[in-house]
């Protein structure tokens, strides 16, 4: 737990989501923009997004797509129109120029060389670089020259940040370089822009990875120059593999797309799990977005590394999975196979999930798992399918398609009873006759309970496929 506990803010909240737009949507930013959105709605604030787009060599427009697509798959809907940061340039320039009015910035000519020179310097007495330019107290540069914008960073005393996550935490301010604010094309850098941006959409509680907890020891200096009201920070431990070490993609540090696309979960689990991972609410794992938005509190959020594990993911996912509504999960697998389904083909694959989702952690198993109701006959065996139909395995085939033949009804209780019935005449175990049963019917080895698929199948399609089988290969 944090060092805080739970206050009720003095003010409206409004919180933000700040991603850059480099490259998809990272599963550590999806649980900062959940975070984000869950205290904005337990305080009835506002959560806003902005797109962090001033490295126009590295932004994208895909990307920025995908960031928004991944937001909205998971539910993480943002009040009113997201803010795109490069739009707001000349904001932050006029910004920067205030600030140097105010004597709180400066313009700093020091070229290349004398800033590599600084660098080699500072190496040299192992001291990590704090700039401190000569221009910072002159006022004699030529305009027209190259030149950058200075942060005058104060040089005595220290700053102490109230974190709600981190709790009190102290940076001396000899340890503040004064960082550029305004490049030497005139643009803004990211420190500046944050800022400004955060002040502008009314931001009163910053929540972000801690990785960016010196970050705000840089940017609290802006605000004090521009007397600007400073917000509240919370700094989350970032996710971790589940073997301790920084996440990374062989840990599934995938973009949320993936998650969707390639492993098949559902948006409330992965947004369920990514919940948990660093805050919790006693001993509740199954936690709705209603739930969440109504207990979330930062109080909540552990300073730990939380460790990010897969298969409690795909296990969290089957659950969701049992608990779909059965039209639902049918949209979804029918997505996934190789062609579209007809009508009639797409009311048989609904009426399959009942039997197919108990089995299932995910979409990709839920459309293998119904792979078998659209095969052609003659189905093609699997290997392991293909040894279930040796021996005996045909006669009792054929007593089986006599007895099922005979049937006044197709439903699961008569296809019961009459394949016990079979089993018992032959002396054999149930299991032993619903093997080369389920070989015949699916192809495969395994699937749903063989009564299921025989309902699912209907009369003449288990017929048909059980007489194939039938049949010695020649």
């Amino acid at each position: 737990m944090s060092a805080t506990q739970e206050t009720t803010p003095a003010k409206p909240v409004v919180t933000r989501f700040a991603p850059s737009p480099t490259g998809f949507l990272h599963i550590g930013g999806a649980r900062t923009a959940l975070f984000n959105l869950l205290f904005a709605r337990h305080h009835g604030g506002k959560f806003l997004l902005r797109i962090e787009d001033t490295d126009r060599a590295r932004s994208t427009q895909p990307a920025i797509e995908a960031i928004l697509d991944g937001l909205r798959w998971l539910g993480l809907d943002w009040d009113g129109d997201e803010v795109y940061q490069f739009a707001r340039a000349a904001r932050h320039a006029e910004v920067a120029n205030e600030m140097i009015a105010r004597g709180a910035a400066y313009r700093c000519y020091l070229t290349q060389d004398e800033l590599a020179a600084m660098r080699a310097e500072a190496e040299a007495a192992k001291k990590p670089l704090r700039i401190r330019s000569p221009w910072r107290d002159r006022t004699d540069g030529d305009l027209s020259a190259p030149h950058v914008v200075r942060l005058k960073a104060p040089t005595e005393g220290a700053v102490t940040i109230r974190d709600q996550v981190q709790g009190e935490v102290t940076v001396q301010n000899a340890e503040i370089d004064d960082l550029v604010l305004l490049r030497s094309d005139g643009t803004p850098t990211y420190m500046l822009a944050v800022v400004v941006d955060d002040n502008d959409m009314g931001v009163t509680h910053v929540i972000r990875g801690d990785d960016h907890l010196n970050n705000a020891f840089r940017q609290l200096p802006i605000y004090r120059a521009m007397g600007w009201d400073e917000p509240e920070y919370a700094h989350i431990p970032l996710i971790h593999g589940a073997d301790g070490a920084k996440l990374s993609k062989r840990h599934g540090a995938l973009g949320v797309d993936a998650y969707r696309d390639e492993l098949g979960l559902l948006p409330e689990a992965v947004s369920n799990y990514l919940l948990r991972l660093g805050w919790g609410h006693g001993d509740d794992e199954i936690i709705s977005r209603q739930q969440a938005i109504e207990w979330f509190d930062l109080a909540g959020v552990g300073k730990s590394p939380s460790r990010f594990d897969l298969k409690k993911l795909e296990n969290l996912n089957g659950h969701y999975i049992r608990q779909s509504d059965d039209a639902r999960l049918a949209e979804l697998v029918a997505a996934r196979l190789p062609f579209e389904p007809s009508d009639s083909q797409a009311d048989l694959l609904r009426r399959s999930m009942a039997a197919l989702k108990p089995r299932a952690a995910n979409l990709l198993e839920l459309a293998d798992g119904a792979g078998f109701l659209f095969r052609t006959r003659p189905l093609e065996m699997d290997e392991s399918a293909a040894a279930l139909l040796e021996g005996d395995a045909r006669t009792l085939l054929a007593q089986l398609h006599a007895a099922l033949d005979g049937l006044a009804t197709w439903d699961t209780e008569a296809l019961e009873a009459a394949v016990r019935t079979v089993a018992d005449a032959a002396g054999v175990k149930l299991g032993n006759l619903a093997q080369p049963l389920r070989a015949a019917l699916t192809g495969r080895r395994t699937s749903p309970g063989i009564f299921d698929v025989l309902a699912l199948l209907g009369r003449e399609e288990s017929l048909a496929r059980i007489a194939d089988q039938m049949r010695t290969p020649a």
